[in-house]
């Protein structure tokens, strides 16, 4: 099967584009999907979360209290460290029956939105990477939008990831999303084709992204 990464920054517009792939066809895991399911109430990754953090950091109803743990793990990096070593395993590991599911039922490609696949080091299980890039300045004001967070915790989020130009650098392909949803919406057809005729001629393997970062 060939495997593609969708990366970049917070607010960069993965998921537009990942929704743009869809809509031509492909077949898309959302990493923030599975992750939201691995912490489901009763879920073992909820179970070491309660253990590792306390109650208050859940629910009435059990839930994970998003936005509580957002604003302690974007402001502590060892309480960032322990949620990731907590929650990516699981993660991985969902990702990976997913992907063998879809293998088994004859899909040849798939596209996998991963937001932090270089910091979690996932890339080196990937055949292709795709990092959707934009200027910093809209990265903040679509978060402001979209989550209504304030300044400081944008800039946790963001100061917590890899800068989005090291990831440019580690792709294989750059979708700019700073324009217009059509100019981005063109960039996706052309990689969109591109990796069409990379599976007509069933040549994906290649070592292209370190699994290791520096």
């Amino acid at each position: 099967m060939f495997k593609i990464a969708i990366t970049g920054g917070a607010g960069s517009g993965k998921s537009v584009v990942a929704r743009m792939f869809q809509e031509l066809g492909a077949a898309v895991l959302d990493a923030d999907d599975i992750a939201h399911a691995v912490v489901a109430v009763g879920a073992p990754a909820w179970e070491e979360l309660k253990q590792a953090f306390g109650p208050e950091y859940f629910l009435e109803n059990g839930e994970l209290n998003r936005a509580r743990m957002a604003r302690l793990v974007f402001a502590d990096p060892q309480a960032r460290q322990r949620l990731n070593e907590i929650v990516h395993p699981y993660v991985a590991k969902e990702i990976r029956g997913r992907l063998e599911s879809l293998e088994r039922q004859g899909v040849k490609m798939v596209l996998v939105e991963v937001p932090l696949l270089f910091e979690a080091r996932l890339a080196g299980g990937y055949d292709r990477i795709i990092v959707v890039d934009t200027d910093p300045r809209e990265q903040v004001q679509r978060l402001q939008a979209r989550d209504h967070r304030d300044p400081q915790e944008i800039q946790g989020i963001i100061d917590a990831q890899m800068p989005l130009q090291d990831k440019v650098a580690r792709a294989d392909y750059v979708v700019n999303n700073r324009g217009s949803l059509a100019a981005t919406r063109g960039q996706v057809e052309i990689i969109w084709h591109n990796l069409q005729k990379i599976i007509l001629t069933e040549n994906w393997k290649k070592v292209s992204v370190p699994t290791n970062l520096p």
